[in-house]
């Protein structure tokens, strides 16, 4: 056995959309305090990531690393996806506008700080929030969608993507090969219990979705870690699989909010102790309503990190790390 199989890994990835992951789900206004505190949320998050030597996967919508509308428009694939439900297309409501806000659409400055921080891995969320399980969409515009996030993210940053999130966690198992085509190599899968199955948006029954719910306090789905060496791996493509969305402040649940610390902290212990990965998830949007709540919440996991690397020498690493790993253990 590996001598990283020996050790726990904690594991963050980050799904960073702004709106474009929002649009059919609330309005602009709706939504407001959420996408104007995200700039907040990023740079103190980034700031304890810093100072709690955390490794990081940014999962980055390709549309955000634009300055603004018309050059976006400038610079789309020449395939678009045929989605049946137009809210689900991203393409027709940006070709609709004839100009967006930008700070609810771009951010080209929060990814060069985000390129600029230490130990900070930029990915992709696809290049337009793509939806891999809706119907309409096919093989052929997901391929061009993809090959654009990765071209438009090296011109960008130089940087060369090897990690994915699929947006709504829709991941597509005919879609892999592409990915690897793509030079994309680890891509965050869901957690394996059947509450949290890849469903398109028609699919997430209430029950589903109430179970979710209650699973972040209270633990009936499992912990959802797993050792190092058990990761899928299919033709050069590795799953690092999801184990626990870190929902946001909620005024009406805050009561609640011990316990679902209490569950992110045991789970993660126990990864520490037999030597497995925990994978913690969000979206920096879910802290901009209430930063300072979310960010002190946040720093009390990493609080709990540090310990377990004190106490067990459990390790921080990326998606790519963790990849590199498992593609090609030493």
């Amino acid at each position: 056995m590996d001598k990283s199989d020996k050790q726990g890994i904690f594991t963050v990835s980050l799904d960073f959309e702004l709106y474009w992951g929002m649009r059919d789900v609330v309005s602009e206004e709706g939504y407001r305090s959420h996408l104007e505190g995200t700039p907040e949320a990023v740079e103190r998050m980034l700031a304890l990531f810093a100072e709690y030597g955390i490794h990081v996967t940014w999962a980055t919508v390709g549309f955000l690393f634009f300055d603004d509308a018309s050059e976006l428009k400038a610079h789309l694939p020449e395939k678009l996806p045929g989605y049946d439900h137009k809210q689900y297309d991203l393409y027709d409501y940006l070709l609709q506008q004839e100009k967006l806000h930008t700070p609810y659409h771009f951010a080209p400055d929060l990814i060069a700080r985000i390129v600029d921080t230490p130990h900070q891995e930029l990915a992709t969320h696809t290049f337009s929030h793509y939806y891999c399980l809706e119907s309409g969409q096919d093989a052929e515009s997901f391929h061009a969608d993809i090959a654009q996030a990765c071209k438009i993210a090296k011109a960008k940053t130089g940087i060369v993507i090897t990690s994915l999130v699929f947006p709504r966690n829709q991941k597509n198992e005919a879609y892999l090969p592409i990915l690897a085509e793509n030079g994309i190599n680890a891509y965050r899968g869901n957690e394996k219990h059947w509450i949290y199955d890849e469903s398109n948006w028609e699919e997430r029954k209430l029950l589903r979705r109430a179970l979710k719910l209650a699973d972040t306090y209270l633990n009936i789905s499992g912990h959802h870690t797993v050792p190092l060496h058990k990761l899928q791996c299919h033709n050069g493509m590795v799953d690092i699989p999801a184990s626990r969305f870190l929902r946001p402040y909620s005024k009406k649940l805050a009561f609640l909010d011990f316990m679902k610390l209490h569950r992110i902290k045991n789970s993660m212990t126990r990864a520490a102790q037999k030597g497995e990965i925990y994978h913690l998830w969000w979206h920096p949007h879910n802290f901009g309503a209430d930063v300072a709540r979310n960010i002190a919440f946040l720093e009390k996991i990493l609080q709990h990190y540090a310990l377990l690397h004190e106490r067990y020498n459990m390790q921080s690493l990326h998606m790519r790390e963790i990849a590199t790993l498992r593609l090609f253990p030493q």
